[in-house]
């Protein structure tokens, strides 16, 4: 099940912003949330918790479920090549990904949320699965109704996306040019601990 619990709460557990509104928070309390987050002694953590808080990022950003996690995990280890690279390639191809680091979306959140409404299009052809995978060269668009909207007009114009993404701010459109590399993918997470986490 995808996460729907309060966002910042969650940036500030992790120490990663998963919004933007959580730069604030994160900047006047860069400690962990609770009554105690503030002093509490941060105890050696295994190799075990290390591997399950990167995990954790990783997921969370993306904002997909365990079981999709695995998922992709297992399509990775089957492909040949680095599975960690692989893994965050796989991940970046998702639609809802894309509409992200495009600049459609503020977050990750509403970015699904934006796809799942039906406001998306790939090559012309509305798409509301956040999961599906994109390839090399396909158009995504947002459909004409949404254009006006001022949210998605200051998004767009404030967007900076990615080398593999090239952005049409006039159409309000992005292409797929490439499937990045590992230093290409915005992603926080150190991804050898969360093959080594999937690997047990």
């Amino acid at each position: 099940m995808n996460y729907t619990g309060p966002k910042i709460k969650l940036s500030r557990k992790l120490g990663i912003e998963l919004t933007q509104k959580s730069n604030k928070y994160m900047t006047n309390k860069p400690y962990p949330p609770g009554q105690h987050g503030a002093t509490k002694r941060r105890v050696k953590q295994s190799d075990y918790g290390r591997q399950l808080n990167e995990k954790q990022k990783l997921k969370y950003q993306y904002n997909i479920s365990e079981r999709q996690m695995r998922n992709y995990f297992g399509k990775a280890a089957q492909l040949v090549g680095n599975t960690g690279d692989l893994l965050l390639q796989l991940l970046e191809s998702r639609l809802d990904a894309f509409v992200y680091r495009a600049g459609f979306a503020r977050s990750m959140y509403s970015a699904r949320q934006l796809v799942t409404h039906g406001h998306i299009k790939i090559n012309g052809k509305r798409v509301n699965i956040p999961s599906c995978k994109l390839k090399v060269n396909d158009l995504v668009s947002i459909k004409d109704k949404l254009r006006k909207d001022e949210v998605i007009q200051n998004s767009i114009r404030s967007s900076a996306p990615p080398p593999y993404i090239e952005i049409s701010k006039a159409d309000f459109s992005a292409k797929f040019l490439y499937t990045p590399s590992r230093e290409e993918i915005p992603a926080i997470c150190e991804i050898p601990l969360v093959v080594e986490y999937y690997s047990r």
